[in-house]
């Protein structure tokens, strides 16, 4: 981090004193994502000016790097030459990305001065839903045909290669382009020139849907260690794939949305820092004022046992202790259940064997708890033995069930159709809050009399 800060130090140094050819021998030699990251450091006034430094070869992958609020400031700078020069030298996958984040104005411009195949391209992708597989798939693959030789196939990918995303892979398609079979330039390299590549095709093929997820699609090329995906239709024609890259970034963005989920703030694209601060304020504050409204329970159970309290004021110091550690209970478990299901290691069918096995745990995390809570009442506190064990076996029970609510709660939210990153600390803790009191009361009442 302190050795990109000195870099754009020393770049903005460069510019104030002019220095356009050292800056643009600098650049040159950067790689394309880092320069990237430093012109989103740049003031917007210097953007364009930087950007037209760079070599025409690697602009448009610095260009599909960048954020898309840098994006759009270059695209509205832009000269017409400029914009058919970007759009061109992108792959397409990138191209929907960028115009997917912009102003309907800015995407007029673009696809305006994009070629008729181009826009062709681009438009279909943009009809697919959002977080579909066919909306972060690329049409820039690969294809061959089942009766070509070795060295056919060669000679077309030496021909359209520089077109392609990924030619590692390569699909085999029917004439009405269904698909096939794949086939490796390994595989290839390590037969004769003369071989079919019918003959040497994988014809059980790993593919996906276009409508599928695209969470769903990201997974599956990890279980089965892909670097591209096939995407094809209703009739199994192949329309696109989707590579690794774009599969790491639906899995951040999948991650970084449940982070914000069990965090209670509505999920948005837009990274932090970009993030105006009433956006960020109409993200969170709904969520705010639904939990508020949810502890309001807690109060109630607290006004109703209010004469209790007067008569055994002691039992006010515990009640923090208890709905925190009822509370941390109960994230223990909401979160190993959410990442477990996230990661497809737990489903509906499970829930029983959970429950379970978190009873077991709860049973002894409630115990041990208790009993170190016993000590430290009886000869800390120096409170009664009744009283420390009305702390205490609420402090058992209220273990037992927080865990049995975290477990659960995500499990029943995902066979409903909700995310269960939605039943995380916040939800899980109001609820614990609200049941750990009520047991209080409870064991108060019956143990105490009153």
């Amino acid at each position: 981090m302190e050795e990109s800060k000195l870099e754009l130090e020393y770049v903005k140094e460069l510019l104030e004193q002019r220095k356009y050819a050292e800056l643009r021998d600098m650049l040159k030699d950067q790689n394309p994502i880092d320069v990237a990251q430093l012109l989103g450091e740049v003031p917007d006034e210097k953007l364009l000016l930087l950007y037209r430094m760079l070599p025409k070869e690697d602009a448009a992958e610095v260009f599909s790097e960048m954020e898309h609020d840098e994006q759009e400031t270059l695209i509205r700078a832009f000269n017409d030459r400029e914009i058919r020069e970007v759009i061109e030298e992108m792959y397409v996958d990138d191209a929907v990305d960028m115009l997917e984040e912009m102003p309907a104005v800015v995407v007029n411009k673009i696809l305006r001065h994009a070629d008729v195949e181009t826009r062709k391209e681009i438009n279909e992708l943009l009809k697919y839903p959002e977080d579909s597989a066919g909306s972060v798939m690329t049409t820039e693959y690969m294809s061959l045909k089942s009766d070509m030789t070795v060295a056919d196939a060669f000679e077309r990918i030496r021909r359209t290669a520089d077109e392609k995303e990924d030619i590692y892979t390569c699909y085999v398609i029917s004439p009405s382009r269904k698909l096939e079979g794949t086939v490796t330039l390994k595989e290839m390299f390590l037969t004769s020139k003369d071989t079919i590549i019918g003959d040497i095709m994988e014809t059980n093929i790993i593919s996906a849907n276009t409508l599928d997820d695209q969470e769903k699609v990201a997974k599956d090329m990890a279980k089965y260690n892909l670097t591209t995906i096939p995407i094809v239709d209703q009739e199994n024609r192949l329309v696109g794939i989707v590579t690794v890259d774009d599969a790491i970034d639906v899995i951040q963005e999948e991650n970084t949305e449940d982070i914000e989920m069990m965090a209670a703030i509505t999920p948005t694209d837009k990274p932090y820092i970009s993030t105006g601060f009433f956006e960020t304020y109409k993200k969170r504050i709904p969520w705010l004022l639904i939990l508020m409204i949810s502890a309001t329970f807690t109060g109630a159970i607290i006004t109703k046992y209010e004469s209790a309290l007067g008569k055994y004021v002691i039992l006010t110091a515990y009640i923090p202790m208890l709905m925190d550690t009822g509370g941390n209970a109960g994230s223990q478990a909401s979160v190993s259940i959410i990442r477990g299901i996230s990661l497809d290691e737990i489903q509906f069918s499970d829930i029983f064997r959970i429950q379970g096995k978190e009873f077991l745990v709860a049973l002894l995390c409630g115990a041990t708890l208790a009993v170190a809570n016993f000590a430290k009442l009886l000869f800390i506190d120096k409170v009664s033995v009744v009283i420390a064990a009305v702390v205490c076996a609420t402090l058992l029970l209220t273990v037992i069930v927080a865990k049995f609510v975290g477990c659960s709660l995500p499990i029943l939210a995902k066979k409903v159709g909700f995310d269960p990153a939605v039943m995380a600390s916040p939800f899980i803790t109001t609820i614990v809050d609200a049941i750990s009191l009520f047991i209080y009361f409870q064991f108060a009442s019956h143990i105490l009399g009153i």
